[in-house]
């Protein structure tokens, strides 16, 4: 018995307990590098002519159950007993990556298995693995047999083909875990066909399947099962198929049978790069956005394959948060040193996640520029989860997504970007102004809103809770800033308009009491058309904010988020001349009026009144009298 060149125990330990957290990646380790294997061969075949086609070429999966074993065979090149002790004695040495290294400048050299460890993975689910193989063109095979860190031992043995078979003594079922399962051929086919599917060589398992016999006597037919070898994985990756080999219906059965859509994709991209970094990539747009998008269950990410190996399910280090929504696919070739699962700080990927990131904002653009009428029917499915990206990481994204969001314009009753708002702005105008709200038509009835139509300007309708968010962060476009019509400011009138008597003085103030600090201000306006109230804002926090603050969960002895409100009154309105009249004759009226007009005010911005009984009777009395 020989021990691990490194450290053994607790280092091979460490590898089966840490690297791999997946006990099931075993078969996809071992196929990959019974490719490997086979890939040596092929590549010796051409370079040397031995006679060897790619169709001679297979890896073979055989469950043995009564004597608890699962073997994995390749015809690759095979391993002499000197390989042997050098790619398996010495944890995290990689025959593979060697073999890559010299033949680094040649052609057609796609090594998988070169992270050194992944054969390791093996003892998660054995308790003994015995490596028998016979190199190519060597008379002796050894075998290789190891029961796990206290160390293994080569020797010689028979064989009679050269290639690998690598033999798994399953470790015994417990209430955790059942080994069993990995010698059942729908597991063993669950496996190859999510991790290896495409794996350029036939991967077969021997099933059982039905077949008709005959009886001694000729007369009697029953049914009985024979054992076959059925090729598992498809073998070729559509991605690597050129473009102009596809047809959209293509596209479309893959992407419903990959990610499990029964409808056809909004849209689809398919990229082949070439140059310092190479890699293939398929995106799809779905048509609508999943149901769980915005719940903690949902979980982000493109599926990542190093040479047609799948490496992992849900990579989300190569789509940002605000293209969550997108299912793909990237296959590149990895160059990492410990394990396939250690993927998410490679700067490879980094490279890749950030050419595909831009790949999808240049076709989205391109669509908005040139089909604005597709590009609706995209943002009314996900223009929220662009805004949520703009608002995210403190508004570090807002330049990649400013120019793809849209919103509702009250002048020109469609969906517009900021650009569009912007091109069609009068000279004199200063600001974008915005409006929030809880839909178009309440937005359009605000009487803020009129005051903005009125003063011959637009208005950006926003309807979801992140808008006014977002917009923060954003702050201006194009030199101009943004401006909610809700601004204590938003439509300052000169200084003749603001010009008021000492008696309006007197009321404003007795207003502003009798509301017992409820508003920061009250003003006269001349600016509200024909709403003789409307309530403004002053600060960071605006009406809406409110709005959204309150409806957040608390937690103990959280205060709420409240607007610095200001009273607007319609000086041109007849209440006001009532509000004129009752100061002078009935101030106890006039505190009941200012009460009922400041809860007109909150009903109108969709806030809550304190006491709904108090205004039901308030309105009725003045109603009566």
């Amino acid at each position: 018995m020989k021990s691990f060149k490194t450290e053994s125990k607790r280092i091979l330990d460490l590898m089966i307990n840490s690297i791999y957290t997946n006990k099931e990646i075993f078969l996809r380790e071992l196929i990959s590098n019974c490719s490997d294997a086979i890939d040596k061969l092929y590549y010796k075949s051409l370079s040397e002519n031995i006679g060897l086609n790619r169709g001679d070429f297979e890896i073979k999966i055989y469950a043995d159950k009564e004597a608890r074993t699962l073997t994995i065979s390749d015809n690759g090149i095979g391993m002499t007993a000197e390989e042997l002790e050098n790619n398996l004695g010495t944890i995290a040495k990689s025959g593979s990556l060697a073999f890559k290294k010299d033949n680094e400048k040649k052609e057609d050299i796609d090594i998988i298995g070169q992270f050194g460890v992944g054969f390791y993975s093996v003892f998660m689910i054995g308790e003994k693995v015995e490596v028998l193989s016979k190199a190519y063109g060597e008379k002796k095979a050894n075998v290789w047999v190891s029961s796990g860190a206290e160390g293994y031992e080569v020797k010689e043995a028979e064989k009679e083909t050269y290639g690998t078979e690598i033999k798994i003594y399953l470790k015994a079922d417990s209430e955790d875990d059942r080994y069993s399962e990995f010698m059942e051929y729908y597991k063993l086919r669950e496996l190859i066909k999510r991790y290896s599917d495409y794996i350029r060589y036939p991967i077969k398992i021997e099933n059982e399947v039905p077949a008709s016999a005959e009886t001694a006597d000729g007369e009697e037919k029953k049914i009985t099962t024979v054992k076959e070898w059925e090729t598992i994985n498809s073998m070729v990756p559509m991605w690597r198929k050129s473009k102009s080999e596809l047809t959209d219906e293509d596209y479309n059965k893959f992407y419903k049978d990959m990610f499990y859509d029964f409808q056809d994709p909004f849209m689809h991209m398919h990229y082949q790069v070439e140059g310092l970094i190479d890699y293939k990539a398929l995106i799809y747009i779905p048509k609508k956005c999943p149901e769980a998008y915005f719940s903690k269950y949902f979980e982000r990410g493109l599926k990542l394959y190093s040479n047609g190996v799948l490496i992992m399910d849900k990579c989300k280090e190569l789509i940002p948060e605000y293209f969550g929504f997108i299912h793909g696919l990237v296959d590149c070739e990895l160059s990492l040193n410990i394990s396939r699962e250690t993927v998410q700080q490679d700067r490879q990927l980094r490279k890749i996640a950030s050419n595909i990131e831009k790949q999808i904002r240049k076709e989205l653009q391109e669509m908005l520029d040139n089909d604005r009428a597709r590009y609706e029917e995209f943002y009314n499915n996900f223009g929220l989860q662009l805004k949520v990206g703009i608002y995210n990481n403190w508004g570090m994204d807002k330049d990649k997504l400013q120019d793809l969001v849209m919103f509702y314009s009250v002048k020109q009753d469609k969906l517009v970007t900021f650009k569009d708002y912007v091109s069609a702005m009068p000279e004199d105008q200063k600001f974008i102004y915005y409006a929030t709200g809880s839909s178009i038509l309440s937005i359009k009835k605000m009487p803020k809103t009129e005051k903005i139509l009125n003063a011959g300007y637009d208005v950006l309708c926003m309807t979801d809770n992140v808008d006014e968010f977002a917009i923060k962060y954003v702050a201006e476009y194009d030199g101009k800033p943004f401006k909610n019509v809700t601004d204590g400011d938003s439509l300052a009138e000169t200084k003749e308009e603001n010009k008021i008597s000492e008696e309006d003085k007197n009321i404003l103030e007795f207003v502003k009491n009798a509301l017992d600090g409820e508003v920061l201000e009250v003003r006269l306006s001349k600016n509200l058309g024909s709403h003789p109230v409307c309530l403004m804002a002053e600060g960071e926090v605006s009406i809406e904010m409110e709005k959204v603050f309150k409806s957040m969960p608390k937690t103990d002895g959280a205060q709420d988020v409240r607007a610095k409100k200001i009273l607007e009154i319609n000086a041109e309105h007849k209440i006001y001349e009532k509000m004129k009249n009752l100061y002078s004759s009935n101030q106890d009226d006039l505190k009941e009026i200012s009460r009922v007009l400041l809860d007109q005010a909150k009903l109108i911005e969709g806030l809550e009144i304190e006491d709904m009984e108090q205004f039901v009777s308030l309105v009725s009395k003045h109603i009566a009298n």
